[in-house]
């Protein structure tokens, strides 16, 4: 199958001499509302790399979108550049950049078959008939839609709708897409399922996509890398991996998945990790860096399904937390404890329910919660 435009590899990001398909530098993005000023964007710099699929994660209101706008040409920034496989772009307008975007609301031409939305573009720039045929087919054929070119939108399911949407970008060629939450319009099943299909297309064209999300478990599934923003700020810029086992933050901790926050005073300190006192029975074991002494306070966060729970206190060099249940919700392939400490913090556990599952901890229970020390992470 032919490719539209070469990848970088299996990671997709550009290598470390190579110009970065797109880049913000200090961007800044200002509003005036009820005569106050009001930033959108506090300063925002990354290089999303050639062939990259490169998510901006947050909630609604930190400015994902506003940034997405501002690479596409739609909004201009207030300070900092915006550049184009290495040119400077941010007074250049939309239709004068090498970039296509796709919108949550499809926008195909109802009146048109899936053929003519697809050949829409080409049309218009008066490419040769025989050209628009062959781009078009193969595009169609990317994108899983051969035999259904005489359909039109009405008759399409939403996935296929938005199959069609994505052809009629790319088949433009363009060195980067943009796009805007294309898949909130779809039901949770159908959902999943195009966000294989996405990473499968993006890998195939090998071109550079930028997608905004507040879904975690999207940008999770299909990203290289991540920004996750939060009040006009990119908090931080990672791959899925390292996002989700080490958050560089409270908030990206408590944003991406289910996670623990807990905080507790150190109570020795042994090499590269501190010990921290939560309870009288309890001891939790973090790796840290930088300076910390006896005393001193540590937030820490571990993932639900990182932790065992057990009616029997463990031994070892564990972490180990001893509370009462207070919640058992039953979620299919696992269980979801809600576990109240002593100190007032409750913990959230989820266990596989596999066959081999000895636990059988009911609410009011007193239980042990332990995990490996590595599996706390401090935070910022």
């Amino acid at each position: 199958m032919t490719e539209i435009q070469a990848g970088t590899g299996a990671a997709g990001v550009a290598a470390p001499d190579q110009v970065p398909a797109i880049e913000l530098d200090e961007v800044v993005k200002e509003y005036v509302s009820h005569g106050e000023v009001v930033q959108a964007v506090k300063g925002v710099s990354l290089a999303i790399g050639e062939g990259e699929f490169f998510s901006l994660l947050g909630p609604s209101g930190c400015g994902k979108t506003t940034s997405m706008r501002m690479i596409a040409g739609f909004e201009e920034p207030t300070r900092g550049v915006v550049r184009l496989h290495g040119q400077d772009v941010t007074n250049v307008p939309p239709n004068k950049r090498d970039i296509n975007m796709v919108f949550q609301s499809y926008a195909l031409f109802p009146h048109m078959n899936v053929w003519d939305n697809v050949a829409f573009g080409l049309k218009r720039k008066k490419i040769p008939d025989g050209e628009i045929r062959q781009r078009v087919g193969e595009m169609l054929e990317i994108v899983d839609l051969v035999g259904r070119e005489k359909r039109r939108p009405r008759e399409m399911s939403g996935g296929q709708q938005q199959r069609v949407a994505l052809a009629r970008a790319l088949v433009n060629r363009p060195r980067a897409l943009l796009l805007d939450e294309p898949l909130g319009a779809l039901d949770l099943k159908l959902r999943q399922h195009m966000q294989i299909e996405l990473k499968r297309i993006q890998r195939e064209v090998g071109i550079t996509f930028v997608y905004v999300t507040h879904d975690q478990s999207e940008a999770l599934t299909m990203s290289d890398r991540i920004a996750v923003m939060n009040d006009g700020l990119v908090e931080q810029l990672a791959g899925p991996r390292e996002i989700y086992e080490r958050p560089a933050t409270k908030f990206v901790a408590g944003f991406i998945g289910t996670s623990n926050l807990l905080g507790g005073v150190v109570r020795a300190v042994n090499g590269a990790s501190a010990v921290l006192a939560l309870g009288p029975s309890d001891r939790v074991v973090v790796p840290v860096q930088g300076a910390v002494a006896e005393g001193d306070t540590v937030e820490l966060t571990v993932r639900p399904e990182k932790i065992t729970i057990s009616t029997e206190q463990p031994g070892g060099d564990l972490s180990m937390v001893e509370g009462t249940v207070s919640e058992v919700v039953y979620l299919g392939t696992y269980n979801s404890y809600a576990v109240a400490l002593a100190g007032g913090a409750e913990i959230t556990v989820f266990q596989q329910n596999a066959h081999d599952s000895t636990t059988t901890a009911e609410r009011g229970d007193t239980v042990w919660l332990s995990w490996q020390p590595q599996h706390s992470y401090a935070l910022q």
